[in-house]
């Protein structure tokens, strides 16, 4: 099975200053912690801890014993500047990394994987580990301070570029048993199981479970533009490059069986965001259209999509992340992934002033595969299940007067419910809705409660999405939580208590783990009960596994490293990515949010009450 462990020649440093870099950083992380550094020192230290993450920590399990990759169309002239729509031909050198259908990459040796058993899946009840650590303190939630709703919203959105895993299988699902006095409705917790890895040659089975990614792998909006010639075609208006809209700026919602109402995770938080980017894809294309009138309309649209793929990542990396790991820290590093450490003043006068992506930053840098073909991980998809970022609870107000259309609850705008809420409510209204409160942080008792007891809408059956979420960890091999520490070299714990001062959540996890079953705690709950550093939504651990594969997505694709440049994207285009942001974009299409959002560069910061 290919890893990057032993190759010391692409892309992490095998010099020996690199090697006692990564060797200070390890030692100085684990005695005192990285947080709790001055900021040069700190920067110094996450960057031996990145070199050693790409050295160590990336794993791609396609086994040829074990594995038929997904096949590729040819690879086309046009390819070379466009993405394509099932993300084929990116690694020109490997024309299916990264495409809809290849499997999905691991961070931990395979070594330490293996196939869990029904009770290792099953056990301790992952329903009473939802009731007993995940559910809200009488329905009150801890929140992110500085932090605005949209960063859920957004977080949702991403992930449906990012990854998924196909359609559930309804036989033979998973049945978790009930504890005394859980009032559900059903005889056990029905959780469908993930679906077979298409890649596995029929009499063969891998030694671990695996998976496919049925989005492509690349940062490249395909939750705007679909994986498919069929959903893209549905998508585009054929005329200008743009994409199809309502007369009313609002994107329609197709009805019936295959409707996205009837796919689990449809809300008006994704439906606004959805509208948003269509509304810039076209923008783009208005501005491609005036510089180049003589290009045809798939020209225009492959140039758009180009430029709005870069302006989600940027958003991502400069605005949000900072954010929700809100410490001096990673505030500057962020930036530096996209701006490098000349920082974005230099940037944009000067352009890049180094090959190095430090000094620099990644866009523009040289491609590194770090010797694994690029996908995304298991243990990505794991530590980005951040249900806890969800409110219950949306005071819908007015952006005029801040006066109070309705309060609806999470279910409420969720499904066709969520159909009738856009109807009824302006968008500029649920954008400054969720601009003005804060989302959760993610923490024990802070899960949503609709989002444990929620009926899934193209079956009717109800789901704990908390549950579900556990004993997907489990289901995949994810390792639990004290062996993943050791795998990203942190010290694993040796009792519930070293994790948190939480007596309560502490005297929990014994009783359902057992008073010696540190081993067997799920990763997600203890990720979920640590201690997170400075101005951090989620966990120290989850981080980790952020800072390899924040930089991998960009490092890895060449629309982000060698061909980001003007020759692809046009001189017009790279002005509109460096020109724009969150802030930017709400501003250009709901100007009534301006005041709201006022002169802070960040729109994930909790925005100005409008005055009554």
């Amino acid at each position: 099975m290919g890893s990057s462990q032993h190759d010391s020649s692409r892309g992490f440093h095998a010099s020996a200053p690199w090697r006692a870099l990564r060797a200070f950083a390890r030692v100085v992380d684990q005695r005192r912690g990285w947080d709790r550094l001055p900021l040069p020192l700190s920067l110094v230290v996450l960057i031996g801890l990145r070199d050693s993450l790409r050295r160590d920590n990336l794993y791609d399990p396609a086994d040829p014993a074990s594995y038929v990759p997904p096949a590729a169309p040819p690879t086309t002239v046009e390819a070379w500047t466009t993405r394509t729509v099932d993300g084929s031909s990116n690694d020109l050198d490997d024309v299916t990394a990264g495409m809809a259908g290849r499997r999905f990459g691991r961070n931990v040796p395979p070594s330490v994987l293996h196939r869990p058993t029904r009770d290792e899946v099953l056990h301790p009840s992952p329903r009473e580990v939802s009731r007993a650590l995940m559910t809200r303190v009488d329905g009150r939630m801890v929140e992110a301070p500085g932090a605005n709703a949209l960063v859920s919203a957004w977080l949702q959105f991403m992930i449906r570029d990012w990854f998924s895993h196909g359609p559930s299988v309804k036989d033979d699902p998973w049945e978790v048993d009930l504890v005394p006095g859980d009032a559900w409705p059903r005889r056990t917790v029905t959780v469908l199981r993930t679906m077979p890895d298409p890649t596995v040659p029929p009499g063969t089975q891998p030694p671990f479970p695996t998976s496919v990614n049925t989005c492509t792998h690349w940062w490249d909006a395909s939750q705007v533009y679909g994986t498919t010639t069929e959903y893209q075609q549905m998508t585009r208006t054929h005329v200008g490059g743009k994409l199809v809209i309502g007369p009313d700026g609002r994107l329609p919602v197709p009805q019936g069986e295959d409707g996205p109402t009837k796919e689990p995770g449809f809300w008006v938080g994704l439906a606004m965001l959805q509208t948003l980017f269509t509304l810039e894809h076209n923008a783009i294309c208005d501005m491609l259209n005036a510089a180049y009138p003589s290009w045809s309309d798939e020209q225009t649209f492959q140039r758009a999509r180009l430029v709005l793929a870069a302006v989600t990542a940027k958003i991502h990396t400069v605005e949000w992340t900072p954010v929700v790991i809100g410490h001096p820290t990673t505030k500057f590093a962020m930036r530096a992934n996209w701006f490098g450490l000349q920082g974005e003043r230099l940037h944009r006068r000067f352009g890049r002033l180094s090959k190095s992506e430090v000094i620099s930053g990644i866009p523009g840098s040289e491609l590194q595969s770090y010797g694994v073909p690029y996908s995304l991980t298991e243990e990505f998809a794991a530590v980005y299940r951040m249900h806890p970022l969800v409110r219950d609870w949306y005071d819908l107000r007015s952006v005029r007067d801040d006066s109070l259309h309705a309060r609806r609850s999470l279910r409420d705008l969720s499904g066709q419910g969520g159909v009738d809420v856009l109807s009824e409510v302006s968008l500029e209204d649920l954008f400054y809705s969720f601009g003005t409160e804060q989302p959760g942080v993610v923490t024990l008792h802070n899960f949503p409660h609709f989002l444990q007891e929620f009926e899934r809408p193209d079956n009717g059956e109800p789901m704990d999405l908390a549950a579900t979420d556990i004993l997907r960890h489990r289901e995949m091999g994810v390792p639990r939580y004290c062996e993943f520490r050791r795998q990203l070299r942190l010290r694993a714990p040796r009792s519930f208590s070293e994790i948190t001062d939480d007596v309560d959540a502490v005297r929990e996890m014994k009783r359902i783990y057992g008073p010696d079953g540190i081993e067997r705690l799920d990763l997600m709950v203890g990720l979920f009960a640590e201690r997170r550093p400075e101005g951090f939504a989620f966990s120290d651990t989850a981080f980790r596994i952020f800072i390899l594969m924040a930089s991998r997505r960009l490092n890895s694709d060449r629309f982000f490293t060698t061909d980001y440049r003007p020759e692809v994207y046009t001189r017009q285009g790279m002005r509109w990515i460096a020109d724009a942001s969150m802030a930017s974009l709400l501003r250009r299409h709901y100007p009534a949010l301006a005041a709201s959002i006022g002169t802070r560069a960040n729109a994930f910061e909790l925005w100005d009450r409008a005055r009554t």
